[in-house]
């Protein structure tokens, strides 16, 4: 700044006082370009801290592909119809076509599933999505399915399904299905997410890592501490 005000006492002087429009010219003419540099060079700065700062985030989701690069392949799978294996601890294979396994899923908020139970209580245990409510459809098979609604009323909604029926898991609440049936029995799930995510309450509360203190789940479940000690050194299976 002290070199703008030595030119324009100088320019003053020279042109006089009441020129003002001749020291105006002046002025931009000479001090103009070095505004519109400095302006250019601070957007360019700007751009590169966004740049930077994009390149040390985490996206919580799935960044759009290149459209030029999009392929058919991209919104599709196959083998949904392929029976799966349920010789688990729990009965049980969920197989979850997810944003990770169709990319075309990205920015339309929904996913599929398919559920396999083995016969005779093939269970996929009380679980809740954090992020979907659930649609399921029974393809094959007989299934007692529920939900328990929140707190402070705790109130079971279940039905026994057969093939056709269609029974809803609202956002969030937690949710089970168990085979009853003496064949194997087959459903499909359709969730408002992306990327629903899946908490299975059993798994986390007595398989974590590392353990939560028995205490806690002691007093939580009215259990017996070494009931929780031994249930803690369990494996604990996933669905998925």
């Amino acid at each position: 700044m002290a070199k703008e005000r030595l030119w324009w006492h100088a320019v003053v002087r020279v042109v006089g006082a009441g020129n003002m429009a001749n020291i105006l010219r002046l002025w931009r003419a000479n001090f103009g370009m070095e505004e519109r540099r400095q302006g250019s060079e601070g957007l360019v700065r700007q751009r590169n801290e966004v740049l930077e700062r994009r390149k040390r985030a985490f996206v919580n989701g799935k960044f759009c592909k290149d459209p030029t690069k999009v392929t058919a392949n991209d919104f599709f799978f196959s083998g949904l119809n392929v029976p799966r294996d349920t010789s688990n601890q729990l009965g049980v294979n969920v197989t979850l076509l997810n944003v990770d396994m169709i990319a075309g899923l990205n920015t339309n908020g929904l996913s599929l599933a398919r559920i396999d139970y083995a016969e005779n209580g093939g269970l996929n245990p009380p679980h809740h999505h954090p992020r979907a409510a659930e649609i399921l459809t029974v393809l094959e098979g007989t299934l007692y399915a529920g939900f328990v609604t929140a707190n402070p009323d705790h109130l079971l909604f279940s039905k026994i399904l057969q093939a056709g029926d269609v029974f809803v898991f609202p956002f969030g609440l937690i949710h089970f299905q168990l085979n009853i049936g003496e064949t194997p029995a087959v459903a499909i799930a359709a969730l408002g997410s992306q990327n629903p995510g899946v908490i299975t309450e059993g798994n986390a509360l007595f398989g974590s890592k590392p353990s939560i203190n028995p205490d806690v789940l002691t007093k939580a479940f009215h259990l017996n501490k070494d009931l929780v000690v031994n249930l803690q050194n369990q494996n604990w299976v996933n669905p998925a």
